[in-house]
């Protein structure tokens, strides 16, 4: 199965989520920039605000598609101790990297929020979508700012998703939704008939109406 857009993406997640509608204290948080219209329909079928939680990888040096781990909205960091160990790298000596990430992370939450508040998560019900998940480290970056902001439940929602990645999240989150998880993952563009990449201005723009 492919999905033509994203919205469409977001379409049939609405569809299994709909028991979720009018839900009282839900809101549907997505992962800038291509989960944003995916969560947007989300958002509009089951009657839920919409915001979003910014993640960035922290690369290793010289190597900056391995992620060391990620920064988090709400300066949350989650490193992965085993690529770290492989690099050879201590806490320490990626707290630069670490400082640096967080500064991105607030320069995109500026960029997309303005002077928009970050939610008040404290005893809501979460649901965290993005168009996919690969290694399914941004969504666990994801998972953790949302649950040190005491959540009371985290859904993740997502079109297609790698089995391992599907794997690794499943037991941090109250229920996982995945479309499709096939037996050979490539990227997950693949599974979209259209797979544009998604502008920022576009992102503001469905922000500005919630």
């Amino acid at each position: 199965m492919t999905f033509r857009d994203r919205r469409e993406a977001g379409q049939r997640l609405a569809d299994i989520l709909q028991p979720e509608a009018d839900t009282e204290n839900l809101i549907v948080l997505a992962l800038p920039r291509g989960g944003v219209p995916v969560a947007d329909e989300i958002a509009k079928a089951l009657h839920a605000p919409l915001d979003i939680v910014v993640v960035r990888k922290i690369g290793a040096p010289g190597n900056p598609e391995l992620a060391l781990g990620a920064v988090a909205s709400g300066d949350i960091v989650v490193l992965n101790e085993d690529v770290m160990m492989e690099c050879g790298l201590s806490r320490e000596q990626i707290e630069p990297l670490v400082d640096a990430t967080k500064n991105e992370v607030r320069a995109r939450e500026l960029l997309f929020r303005g002077s928009k508040p970050d939610p008040a998560l404290l005893g809501k019900r979460i649901i965290l979508v993005d168009d996919g998940l690969a290694t399914g480290a941004t969504m666990r970056g994801a998972i953790s700012a949302v649950k040190a902001k005491k959540a009371a439940s985290v859904v993740v929602a997502v079109p297609v998703g790698s089995r391992e990645a599907c794997e690794a999240i499943r037991n941090s989150v109250d229920r996982l939704i995945c479309i499709e998880i096939p037996q050979a993952f490539y990227a997950v563009g693949a599974w979209y008939q259209n797979f544009m990449p998604t502008e920022d201005e576009e992102v503001q723009e469905l922000l500005r109406q919630y």
